[in-house]
């Protein structure tokens, strides 16, 4: 009688011709990112009279063509007016793809420029951006002149700073055209006028300037009268 027995045995891979397959492990997710800020005037053009409100807008860029997104990333709007050699913080915001600077007063000519701190990857699943640096943006401030609505006394006040300071007025019988020197007058200690104009015949007009300097813009304007 036969008995048919059965053998149990192995292959092992090398037998059986089979490669084995590496597994590779996770490969670190993070890149690393350059980035770029800009600053530019939000509308108009990057001047202003004193006091009034100025706002500048940023937007910030990556390498990969995305905003960075690491939540404790900031930007920061600077200031350097001018005569300083100093940057001086204005106002710090989280960072996004897009920043508006707004509701500030710039006090005299300055100088602004917009940071970005950079950022490290959180996890393997965010990147690390480097800080960026926009080109610095020149704001000219004009001194504020005021004036009275009417008539041919003509009153009101140079800030800031214009104490015991010239106004020279020009007349012309043209708007735009054709104005000759009438007089200079000087502000008092406090920066006020007082002028009275006289009644001449026909339409004339009054040109009042306010001169600039290192710190300021001129500024003035033009006042008609006439006299029929």
């Amino acid at each position: 009688m036969r008995t048919n027995r059965l053998v149990a045995f192995t292959v092992t891979a090398a037998i059986a011709g089979i490669t084995p397959i590496a597994i590779a492990a996770p490969s670190q997710a993070s890149d690393n990112l350059t980035t770029t800020i800009t600053l530019t005037v939000s509308y108009g053009e990057p001047r202003v009279v004193y006091g009034d409100d100025m706002s500048l807008t940023s937007e910030i860029d990556s390498s990969d063509g995305l905003s960075p997104y690491n939540d404790a990333d900031t930007a920061t709007l600077w200031a350097m007016p001018a005569g300083s050699t100093t940057w001086t913080a204005v106002e710090t915001q989280p960072a996004s793809g897009y920043i508006s600077w707004t509701d500030f007063k710039p006090a005299q000519n300055t100088a602004y420029k917009a940071t970005y701190s950079g950022g490290t990857a959180a996890n393997q699943y965010a990147d690390n951006y480097a800080a960026s640096e926009s080109a610095p943006l020149g704001v000219e401030v004009a001194r504020k002149i005021t004036y009275p609505k009417n008539g041919f006394v003509i009153k009101g006040k140079v800030t800031p700073n214009y104490g015991k300071k010239k106004i020279v007025i020009k007349v012309s019988k043209k708007q735009n055209k054709g104005y000759k020197s009438f007089k200079t007058i000087k502000t008092t200690s406090a920066g006020k006028y007082k002028v009275t104009l006289p009644r001449r015949g026909g339409t004339w007009y009054w040109s009042f300037v306010v001169k600039g300097d290192a710190k300021y813009l001129a500024n003035g304007f033009v006042w008609k009268t006439f006299v029929g």
